[in-house]
Order: C-alpha cells, then sequence, then structure tokens
C-alpha cells in the first residue's frame, strides 16, 4: 500500500528568536516491509545550515539552524512511501527464559544489536514493579511470543487512553499507578516490563493510518503521530507489537524511526534564545494513494 504523509509543525513566539537549533526526525526510514518512495523538508524561516546524516540506531536525522529573527517557526515533511504486509510469524515453542539466556551469552550481529535494548534509557528504567506486571503474562516456560502478545493484551486493556493524564516527561511509576495515558506511554510501559525480564525491546515512531466512519469524508490533517513497540527473540527476529491498539502492525503502521525510548526519536527537538511566551501546533496527514499515485 503507497501513502503521502505530510507532517507540519508550527511555531508561534509572542516576541522574536534570534537564533534556533533543531534536530529533526522526519524522515520515514527503510526496512523489509517499508520502502521510501520520496521525501521532502521545507522549513520556514530558510535554515542558514542543515545537514542529513544518519544517527546511532539507522535513522535519518536533519539539523537545521535559523539565524534570523522569527515569531512563527514551520517545518514541514512530505513523504511518499509503500508499505507491505508482515510475513506470517514462525511458530516456536521456545519458553521465554531460554530466549532471555540465549541473549545473554549470544555472540554475532542480531545479539549484539538487541542486546543494547535490553538497558534502562533516559525514559525506560527497569524495575522489580514492572517485572512483576510483566510476569503475569510472562509465566514460567511460556511461549516468548504466546508471553509477548498476552502483555500487549493486558496493557490495551487494563490502561485507559486519556490525552490529559501525562506528558512525556511522566515517569513509568506514574503511568503504572494512573492506568492511564497515550500511546507513548503504553510503548514505553511494554518496553520497561520486558527488559525488566531480561528482554530486549525498542520503541518505534511513526503513524497510524485512520478510517472515517462509515458516511463520512477523512479529515485533512487529523492523524496523528503513533508509537508502538518492537521486541526481538532469535527464532523470530524484531516483531512489532503496538500494546494501544492490541494488534500486530501491517500496512497501517507507517514507521519514522526507531531507538531506546521517546527521547532517541522525537520529531522534532531543539533550543533557542528569546521567544517569550511561545506555543505549538501539529497537523498530520497520511492519505492512501491510488496506483496512479493521487489520494
Amino acid at each position: 500500500m503507497d501513502y503521502k504523509i505530510t507532517h507540519a509543525t508550527v511555531y508561534s513566539y509572542s516576541q522574536t528568536v534570534p537564533i534556533c537549533h533543531n534536530e529533526v526526525h522526519l524522515t520515514p526510514r527503510e526496512h523489509l516491509r517499508q520502502k521510501r518512495l520520496a521525501s521532502r523538508l521545507a522549513i520556514r524561516p530558510q535554515p542558514e545550515t542543515i545537514d542529513n546524516q544518519m544517527d546511532y540506531f539507522g535513522n535519518h536525522v536533519s539539523y537545521f539552524t535559523v539565524e534570523v529573527g522569527h515569531e512563527r517557526l514551520t517545518v514541514t515533511a512530505s513523504s511518499r512511501v509503500r508499505v507491505s504486509e508482515p510475513p506470517p510469524l514462525p511458530s516456536s515453542e521456545t519458553a521465554w527464559e531460554a530466549i532471555r539466556d540465549r541473549l545473554a551469552v549470544g555472540r554475532g550481529p542480531p545479539f549484539l544489536e538487541a542486546c543494547q535494548f535490553a538497558f534502562d534509557s533516559p525514559h525506560v528504567t527497569t524495575s522489580s514493579e514492572l517485572a512483576e506486571f510483566a510476569a503475569e503474562s510472562f509465566a514460567p516456560a511460556r511461549p516468548w511470543l504466546e508471553a509477548l502478545t498476552d502483555l500487549t493484551r493486558r496493557i490495551h486493556t487494563e490502561f485507559r487512553y486519556d490525552k490529559t493524564a501525562t506528558t512525556i516527561s511522566t515517569p513509568l511509576d506514574d503511568v503504572v499507578r494512573l492506568r492511564r495515558g497515550v500511546c507513548q506511554d503504553f510503548a514505553h510501559l511494554e518496553i520497561g516490563c520486558l527488559r525488566s525480564l531480561g528482554l530486549p525491546a525498542r520503541y518505534v515512531s511513526g503513524y497510524l493510518v485512520t478510517s472515517p466512519p462509515a458516511g463520512q469524508a477523512r479529515l485533512i490533517g487529523a492523524d496523528a503521530s503513533h508509537a508502538w513497540v518492537s521486541a526481538f527473540s532469535p527464532d523470530h527476529g524484531w516483531v512489532d507489537i503496538d500494546p494501544t491498539n492490541d494488534q500486530i502492525p501491517s500496512t497501517k503502521h507507517i514507521t519514522l524511526a526507531w531507538g531506546r525510548d521517546y527521547s532517541d526519536v522525537a520529531p522534532i527537538k531543539g533550543v533557542f534564545i528569546g521567544g517569550g511566551h511561545h506555543g505549538m501546533t501539529v497537523s498530520v496527514d497520511v492519505a492512501p494513494l491510488s496506483g496512479n499515485g493521487e489520494p
């Protein structure tokens, strides 16, 4: 399936900002099921410098500096991607403890890549509380994939989606106590549960294609950024799973980037001087394309 993505972010300031420096993760990455057909970044005012690189995790990242006074900054990323269905997951009765133990002693690129996602990160701290929560799903000798999907189901059913309950800086302990949050919280929660058991998991940022109610037109700009989890097993490789929606991502999940947690792949972050009071608005539109490339 092909999609056209427009992600527009507007910063407004009550006073002039003379200079700002920014880091942007808004170029969809390519992987086994996703091909990037086109990508463009438009910034107003025009930056003095813009540098495109690959970060440590293999994501496309852009750095730019605006050195002209401004009271409004607009960053618009436009992309086209092609997403395919995931292959069927191989069956495996390997117990999750055996997976954990193999990862602890495994050698070679797949194991080394996976193991770096088993440690604490800025937004995800392992704990006995998270291990205890996960243990209900990860019973002794239970197959890894069965336990993973059960943990995902429990987060989906036991936690309420609430945009007002948390911010990106809300600690995981508070998310567990409140039993509510948003997709970033639920992704961090599942990652924390898995890492607390010694299992690697990474944070995936991207978009979820939404559908309007029957009989209604699709609203332009009404989509939003999304986040989910990718967990590793030597038997299955990396398996994406979405605790917010209790599903394995397919053609409606579009990947932007992945890292240890949100801090590695924030769509836009930066610093600026001055500005007084400031605000931010974000508009995301993900439109399916027809065979001729038109929405």
